[in-house]
């Protein structure tokens, strides 16, 4: 059984990628992780904040006291006192790389073409395979228009590929009111692959503390739904690689976005319920699947759901609508 796949123009021994989380924090876990199955990783995000952060507080250390005297120097802290997150994770994607076998891909997580840009050259020096930009985006302000969002997701994109050679992926959120415009002028602006859909995580209320209380819910089978949907649809239309995110879980969710077309299914909260174990169930029973239905490779089947190829591609807009609520009553 052929399970290979082609992700970012990556070889990959089968569709399934470990998404950013926590399970990339250390290289034990990544270990653990590509021991298990996985064809490729993608490391926990580096966050522009944290960026920002470092670079604030390093702009501080060498400029107090600098006006006043030659004792001055004593202002400066010692090394260990600085942030180095930045430089952390620069540091355990190097490691990752000299010890795993699989590709690992960088992810940057932020909205702002500016100086955290740069550290996806950082990430490229530091043998990175690839770099998936995590847009996480809220526009809160009522004064600004739905074109002026995309162009940041579209200059992000384009200030990252004037940087660096390795394939660049973006992850995108579903909330674009036109989402098959918006990955035509992505993959037009050079993004090697797309990812859908990012999870926005939403606060909730305490109402004992009357505080706001930010809460993680992993996610399930169900939310495999919506980037089936669009990847069903845009497949065949992009140069671009597709990869789904959310809801995850199990052989028959990988198999559905594989035959709707997605190059990499992408696991994350099913890893964090059940561990690394899961993978290698998922590809038995992937495995077993393909035989029992005479597949004998993932690109045999590949799209073969897809809006392009199936006998009723309305099925996939508004027209199965009506169908699917009075199917339901």
């Amino acid at each position: 059984m052929d399970l290979s796949t082609t992700y970012l123009g990556l070889k990959l021994k089968n569709p399934l990628v470990a998404s950013a989380s926590p399970l990339s924090y250390s290289l034990d876990a990544m270990k653990r992780v590509e021991d298990a199955g996985v064809s490729a990783i993608v490391m926990y995000s580096l966050f522009e904040e944290q960026i920002i952060h470092e670079q604030g507080e390093l702009n501080h250390y060498l400029n107090v006291g600098s006006e006043t005297f030659a004792e001055a120097i004593t202002y400066f802290p010692k090394p260990q006192s600085f942030n180095l997150g930045p430089e952390e994770y620069i540091d355990l994607l190097a490691k990752a790389k000299t010890a795993l076998k699989i590709p690992v891909i960088g992810s940057l997580n932020g909205i702002t073409p500016g100086g955290w840009i740069e550290y996806a050259k950082n990430i490229e020096e530091a043998g990175a395979d690839g770099v998936e930009l995590n847009v996480y985006y809220i526009p809160t302000d009522p004064g600004i228009g739905s074109a002026e969002v995309e162009s940041r997701y579209i200059d992000v994109l384009k200030a990252v590929k004037s940087t660096v050679k390795i394939p660049v992926a973006m992850k995108l959120s579903p909330f674009f009111s036109a989402m098959a415009n918006m990955a035509r002028r992505l993959d037009e602006a050079g993004a090697n692959g797309i990812v859908m859909f990012n999870r926005f995580y939403q606060p909730d209320i305490d109402l004992e503390e009357l505080e706001i209380t930010p809460n993680l819910h992993l996610s399930n089978s169900s939310e495999m739904r919506l980037p089936l949907r669009w990847i069903a649809i845009l497949h065949g239309r992009l140069k671009a690689s597709l990869a789904a995110t959310t809801g995850i879980h199990t052989a028959e969710d990988v198999l559905k976005v594989v035959m709707a077309g997605a190059d990499a299914a992408m696991l994350a909260s099913a890893l964090l319920k059940h561990g690394p174990q899961r993978i290698a169930e998922i590809l038995s029973q992937m495995t077993r699947w393909m035989e029992e239905h005479e597949y004998v490779s993932v690109t045999q089947m590949k799209g073969s759901m897809s809006q392009r190829s199936v006998a009723d591609p309305s099925s996939f807009e508004r027209a199965n609508y009506m169908k699917v609520l009075q199917a339901y009553r």
